[in-house]
C-alpha cells in the first residue's frame, strides 16, 4: 500500500529522476499494433492478443525499482516529468504495467483491508485494468521534502495536482478518472492516475472539454 517515505528518499529520487536511456526493450517487435485509444473499463475487457500488440520497457529508478511501461508511454512520460520538474514540481513513478495476477494480488489485498464496496470502487477486476495496457501511469508526488503517495493524501493536494493536470495533454496524456465521471468511467476519481493516448490534439479536446475516454469516444461512433 502507498507510505509516505523518508526525507532521504526524496534526496535520492531527486538526484537520479529517470531518463529515455534508462529504458530497455524488454521485448523487440518489428512492427508494433498498439491502439493507443483502446478502451479498457467494467464493461470492455483486455483484448485477448494485447501483450503481442506492445512493446513493453524496463524503466529504472534512483532507487533501485524497475517500472514496465509501453515504449512511447515512457518516452512521452519522462517529457512530462521534466518539464513538472522544471517547474519545481517532483513526481515519480507508482504504478504502472501490472499482469493479471498481479491484479488479482491488489483487489485481493484490498478486500482483506478495506472491504469489498471500496475496491469495487478504486480497484479494477482482473482483466480490466487500464494497468494491463501499459499505457498507464499512476505517480506520486513529493511536496515539503515528503513523498506522498497515499490515496487520500494525494487527492487532498488539489492546487498541486492541478498544475500537473494542466500539463498532462502537452504530452499526449489524459486524466483518466476525474472528479465528478464516476458513473462514467465505473471507479472513484484518481487524481494520480495518467492514460497516454499518443494524440496531443485528442488530449487537449479531452482535457479542455473535462471529459472522459469514455465520452470522447462514444462521439466518434
Amino acid at each position: 500500500m502507498r507510505r509516505i517515505k523518508s526525507i532521504f528518499i526524496l534526496f535520492m529520487l531527486s538526484l537520479c529522476l529517470f531518463t529515455v536511456s534508462s529504458c530497455r526493450k524488454t521485448e523487440k517487435k518489428e512492427e508494433t499494433l498498439t491502439d493507443y485509444m483502446v478502451l479498457v473499463n467494467k464493461q470492455s475487457k483486455l483484448p485477448e492478443d494485447w501483450e503481442s500488440r506492445i512493446e513493453l520497457v524496463d524503466v529504472y529508478t534512483s532507487l533501485d525499482q524497475t517500472y514496465k511501461v509501453e515504449k512511447k508511454t515512457a518516452e512521452a512520460y519522462e517529457k512530462l516529468r521534466q518539464a513538472l520538474y522544471d517547474e519545481h514540481i517532483i513526481i515519480a513513478l507508482d504504478s504502472t504495467y501490472r499482469t493479471v495476477t498481479q491484479q488479482q494480488e491488489i483487489w485481493d489485498e484490498f478486500l482483506v483491508e478495506y472491504g469489498e464496496e471500496y475496491t469495487k470502487t478504486y480497484v479494477a477486476v482482473p482483466g480490466t485494468s487500464e494497468h494491463h495496457t501499459g499505457l498507464a501511469v499512476d505517480v506520486k508526488v513529493v511536496k515539503d521534502g515528503v513523498i506522498i503517495d497515499e490515496n487520500d493524501d494525494m487527492t487532498a493536494e488539489k492546487e498541486l495536482f492541478s498544475k500537473i493536470h494542466a500539463k498532462l495533454a502537452e504530452f499526449g496524456f489524459i486524466l483518466r478518472y476525474p472528479v465528478g465521471k464516476e458513473d462514467i468511467t465505473g471507479y472513484g476519481a484518481e487524481v494520480w492516475h495518467f492514460r497516454y493516448i499518443d494524440s496531443v490534439e485528442i488530449a487537449k479536446e479531452i482535457m479542455d472539454k473535462g471529459i472522459t475516454l469514455e465520452e470522447y469516444l462514444q462521439t466518434k461512433q
